[in-house]
């Protein structure tokens, strides 16, 4: 696909149909997601490459906001980051989640950042739980010196989403 025409169609899809992602397209989306560039060419960034529906579900419930529709996505990728090889790992692992993001439109499939590190679990509860803690009482073999940046929920998109709207570039362009 064109360079363009994949930025402009990119769009965050929270509502997928039921089918399965086939395990050559999720092969080929975990490829290019490691392609991506990192820091000193540390290669902080992990994935885990998640199918399983009742996990996915329980996934769903890491927040109380922004989180919910997980629940229906055939495919979910937590983004992460080896905190042990480089301070950049956050770095990293966000421009991996973006290559991934683009990846999914590449191959026709639609996704939905949801952000992990230093999210609340309870959005009333500011000294509460994190969404990070959930997730690592979810998968306890995630290592500790690993942080979670993300999950990228993917599938095929129930619609066809509208085009971005316009909005004013030049008000946040700026030149010396």
């Amino acid at each position: 696909m064109d360079f363009k025409k994949l930025i402009a169609k990119r769009r965050s899809i929270r509502k997928y149909d039921a089918r399965p992602v086939p395990q050559e397209v999720v092969d080929r989306l975990v490829a290019a997601t490691m392609s991506a560039p990192s820091s000193r060419n540390s290669h902080s960034t992990h994935l885990m490459v998640i199918t399983n529906p009742e996990t996915i579900a329980r996934m769903a419930e890491m927040r109380d906001y922004g989180s919910a529709f997980m629940k229906n996505a055939p495919l979910a990728i937590l983004v992460m980051g080896d905190q042990s090889v480089t301070d950049k790992w956050l770095v990293n692992a966000s421009i991996s989640a973006t290559i991934l993001q683009l990846a999914c439109v590449d191959e026709g499939l639609g996704s939905c950042w949801v952000h992990i590190d230093g999210s609340l679990q309870r959005k009333a509860e500011p000294e509460g739980p994190k969404a990070d803690a959930f997730v690592r009482e979810l998968f306890p073999e995630i290592p500790d010196h690993f942080g979670i940046l993300c999950a990228i929920a993917i599938g095929y998109s129930e619609f066809e989403p509208a085009p971005l709207p316009e909005w004013d570039v030049a008000a946040h362009l700026h030149h010396e």
